[in-house]
């Protein structure tokens, strides 16, 4: 079983080396493409103002952040590392996240998640789709997905969002059907197995010893073959 976690973040701007920090990170678990219902979520105070412009994409005010628990607390530090443990991170446009997360965990003595971790969505869609817009919206309607739950851009919609396109980016229906048609011959089979299992007292040969003698001696004189029945016992 392959487990990975999508993982989305919001941030004050676009470079943690012109002092923007994050502000919010949601992790959402998938376990051989299937979400288990598992996730990580919190806001993070940047300890800074937040800049019009990005209040303006996701919605969230200095006044909302100030006083949630910085990134270096342990209920979001730890807490996250021990969440994502050394599973593979799939983000859209992963270097975006990746530098900002990396950035934080420098501040805070740890070590950066290495890239050779990132999965980018945004790279496996310009694959697919070459030439074509891969945003994650532009993704989410090609796929059907539905956007109705996002207002502006928060990490925990975000990454629900991700997830569903990253799915369908590595088989979607295709692999739902897969593994749903996997499950039904696993279930046949067991099925079969319960119905035909070995008999709990064998029945009695329904041929003599002579009439077994004299098939032999057929299969011998006039097939000229090797006797297989008699590797049965009948």
């Amino acid at each position: 079983m392959a487990r990975e976690i999508v993982l989305d973040t919001e941030t004050t701007g676009f470079e943690p080396t012109q002092g923007h920090r994050l502000v919010e990170i949601a992790c959402l678990e998938i376990d051989d493409f299937i979400p288990t219902g598992r996730s990580f979520h919190t806001y993070i105070d940047p300890c800074r103002d937040m800049p019009p412009d990005a209040e303006r994409v996701h919605g969230l005010s200095a006044a909302f952040l100030k006083g949630k628990p910085r990134f270096e607390h342990p209920d979001v530090v730890d807490r996250f590392l021990n969440f994502v443990g050394d599973a593979p991170l799939i983000a859209h446009n992963a270097g975006f996240d990746r530098n900002f997360i990396n950035h934080e965990l420098g501040v805070v003595n740890r070590v950066a998640l290495h890239e050779a971790r990132w999965v980018d969505t945004l790279a496996l869609a310009r694959v697919r789709f070459p030439g074509m817009h891969n945003s994650l919206d532009a993704l989410c309607k090609r796929f059907k997905i539905s956007l109705s739950e996002r207002e502006k851009h928060g990490a925990l919609v975000d990454a629900k969002l991700l997830a569903a396109v990253y799915l369908e980016l590595k088989g979607g229906r295709e692999r739902r059907l897969e593994l749903t048609t996997a499950a039904m011959v696993t279930a046949a089979v067991s099925a079969a197995r319960g119905a035909y299992g070995e008999r709990p007292r064998p029945l009695a040969p329904r041929s003599t010893e002579a009439e077994r003698e004299r098939h032999a001696g057929f299969i011998r004189g006039v097939v000229k073959s090797e006797d297989l029945w008699s590797r049965f016992g009948l």
